[in-house]
This record gives structure tokens, C-alpha cells and sequence, in this order.
């Protein structure tokens, strides 16, 4: 059902049965390593490039889930993801040897999100039984791509983040003991004008602000609806920045209860600047940290708000503003109450 222009609601209520998430050796001396499914000790993971890497995580990631599940591989039917690298090739390929029907997505590092909420937008109206949803990024083979190879030794500037190593994979279908999937809101493409590549956080909070506001409105709550609130990679800058945003804007959301993956998944004292960021940072903090909340009863009702930026290495060379993007999926702990 559709509420406003840009909320559904899943009446069915589809639930997530199982996740996978993989993580690299950074992420294991991070701050939630019992989180994880799987930990590599070798950021090059036996493979000959770090986009190889990034795929055999993603493999990885959907194994798990599927293991995790009382499935069979073949009874998954569509794979919905995306990564950061160009033409998403390390998700493609990781979808050729899936096997299933694949779509892929680029909204940067709010694909975890877009997949899910597609995902469960398929279940909910009988378009799947089984979906696997997710995304996957490297820290080295995104380096290599927007900024400079990590060999190289390039200072970046104190608002920069740390891209995640890592894959988050979630296992959506009809019916199961798991977390349910409630609503989704879809973001639009916002764009106030900035170009610093090295600045993310602070590009992607008025995105994150305008669904988390228009999610709110379009569903009739208040954030007290919510035990926790949480954006994808906005980091310690674009974290301040909304919280500027939300107080504009007369919408009081208090500090314990809206969370950042990005300030989540590493440790104090990790050299990580204003932050983590990536196409898996949310993943696999959702998928394994949060989720394992929800079960566990800790939490009831979250509202995930995964952030992207659009732009590319050929845009900021040509000088062109970044836009941005969120996606907002509420996920329920299974009670049946509203």
C-alpha cells in the first residue's frame, strides 16, 4: 500500500530469515567483531585484485544467508544488489555465480537499503517467495577508484571516512521466525551544492533529513515510534550536520536514540577520521549489529536510513555538485502489534 508519494506500507509484513555478513581485518579489531559471520585476516582474500576480493564477499555473504536458512540455494529467485565500483562488476559477477535473476542497483552507499526495500516490495505483493537482498564494498578497491590507490599514501582531510571491507546479505521471504520488513520510503535525489569528495557526511545528511522527515509525516508518527534511528555513513560530520537539519525543522529526535553505522562498526582510537562510509557499512551493521538486537528482543521497531552519494570520479573532475540519496526501511522484531 501506498501512503503519501514516496511510503509503502507491507501489509504482509515479510521477514527477514536469515542474513551473512563478511568482514575484513580492520572490521575484526573494530568495534563489533561477534557480529560478524565470517572474518578474513587478508584483505586480498586469496583472489589476484581487490574487486575480487569484494566479489568473493559478496558470494560469501549469500552462502551464509542461504545456509542460515531452512532454503535451498535454487529456491532463491531473485538477487537485488549493487556496489560502488563501476558497472557494479563485482556484484554482476558474484550474481553469475548466484545463479538466480538478478537486478542491480547503484544508489552508493544507500544500496543496502534500496535492495531491501525492493525486496520486500517483491514478497509483499507475491512477486517472490525468496529474495536475497545486500551489498559489498572493499576499502582498497574503492580507494583505487574515487581518491588514490592506498599504496600511494595520500593525507586526506579530517572530514574524509574509512570505507567498510565487507558484504551484508539478507535472506527476504513470506513468512519466518525473523525480523519483519513494515514500510519502506524511497529518497529522492538531493543536491545543496557541495563538491568536496572528501566530505560525504556532510552532502548526505540533508538527504538523510528529508526521508527520515518525510517517512515521519507519511506514516503519521513521531520518533518516539522508533527505538532507534539509524543513517548509514553520515559519520561525525554529517551526523552534526542533520542534527542542525532536524532542529530547523522542529523534529526532536534525542541523541540516544538516533544511531550512525558509521560511528558503529569501528572502535575508538581506530584511525578512521569522521567515520566508516561504503556500500557495506550499513549492510553489515544492519544485517549482523542491529539485527542481532532485534532478535535478542534488545530492540522492537527500527528505522534504518541508509545514505548514498551519486556522484562519480568523472563528475568531481568536472566539477559538478554531488547529489545525494536515502532510503528509509522500518524493521519490526516480530511482535504483532502495530
Amino acid at each position: 500500500m501506498l501512503v503519501g508519494h514516496r511510503t509503502w506500507i507491507f501489509e504482509n509484513k515479510p521477514a527477514i530469515i536469515s542474513t551473512g555478513t563478511v568482514g575484513g581485518p580492520f572490521e575484526a579489531n573494530g568495534n563489533i567483531p561477534n557480529d560478524f559471520d565470517l572474518l578474513h585476516d587478508d584483505m586480498w582474500l586469496k583472489q589476484s585484485s581487490f574487486e575480487k576480493a569484494q566479489q568473493t564477499m559478496m558470494e560469501e555473504a549469500c552462502q551464509i544467508a542461504v545456509k542460515n536458512s531452512s532454503i535451498e540455494k535454487e529456491q532463491v529467485q531473485f538477487f537485488i544488489s549493487g556496489d560502488l565500483i563501476n558497472q557494479i562488476t563485482p556484484t554482476s559477477f558474484a550474481a553469475k555465480t548466484l545463479g538466480s535473476a538478478y537486478f542491480g542497483l547503484f544508489s552508493a552507499c544507500a544500496t543496502s537499503m534500496e535492495s531491501l526495500a525492493l525486496s520486500a516490495f517483491l514478497v509483499n505483493g507475491n512477486g517472490a517467495d525468496y529474495v536475497l537482498s545486500g551489498s559489498a564494498s572493499h576499502n582498497a578497491a574503492v580507494e583505487k577508484q574515487f581518491r588514490y590507490p592506498t599504496e600511494y599514501g595520500g593525507q586526506k582531510p579530517p572530514t574524509s571516512q574509512w570505507t567498510v571491507t565487507g558484504a551484508g546479505c539478507a535472506l527476504v521471504g513470506k513468512a519466518g521466525n525473523g525480523p519483519k520488513i513494515t514500510s519502506a520510503t524511497i529518497g529522492k535525489v538531493v543536491d545543496m551544492g557541495m563538491t568536496d569528495p572528501f566530505n560525504m557526511g556532510g552532502a548526505m545528511a540533508p538527504a538523510a533529513v528529508d526521508t527520515i522527515e518525510t517517512h515521519l509525516r507519511e506514516r503519521n508518527v513521531d520518533p518516539s515510534f522508533y527505538d532507534l534511528i539509524i543513517t548509514g555513513d553520515l559519520g561525525h560530520i554529517g551526523r552534526e550536520v542533520s542534527l542542525d537539519l532536524f532542529k530547523e525543522r522542529n523534529i526532536d529526535i534525542p541523541l540516544s536514540k538516533y544511531k550512525d553505522c558509521g560511528l558503529t562498526i569501528y572502535r575508538e582510537g581506530q584511525p578512521v577520521l569522521a567515520g566508516a562510509s561504503g556500500s557495506a557499512c550499513s549492510a553489515v551493521v544492519v544485517y549482523g549489529h542491529f539485527l542481532n538486537m532485534l532478535k535478542e528482543n534488545k530492540l522492537k521497531r527500527i528505522l534504518v536510513v541508509a545514505t548514498g552519494s551519486l556522484h562519480s570520479t568523472l563528475s568531481v573532475q568536472q566539477k559538478d555538485p554531488i547529489p545525494c540519496i536515502a532510503h528509509a526501511v522500518s524493521i519490526e522484531s516480530g511482535s504483532d502489534e502495530p
